[in-house]
């Protein structure tokens, strides 16, 4: 792999289940969900926050929109 490990591993991972693999806004979005989620609510709780980002996405919800709205409710949570 190159340099871009993390690019390439989405591009091999969206493949496989046969998605478009997300753009650097995207990546962006829900990395900085799950860093509010871990900080400020619980670690375990990134991750399935971002199960819940794409499930809701997948349902037609903006992922912009969305994961601003669930970064803002984890960093009420403190």
């Amino acid at each position: 792999m190159s340099e871009d490990v993390l690019g390439e591993w989405l591009a091999a991972a969206a493949g496989a289940v046969g998605v478009a693999a997300p753009d650097e806004a995207v990546r962006k979005a829900v990395l900085d969900l799950a860093r509010d989620v871990a900080h400020n609510v619980a670690r375990p709780g990134a991750p399935l926050t971002a199960f819940l980002l794409g499930v809701a996405v997948g349902q037609g919800a903006d992922v912009q929109a969305t994961s601003a709205e669930l970064s803002r409710l984890a960093t009420r949570a403190e």
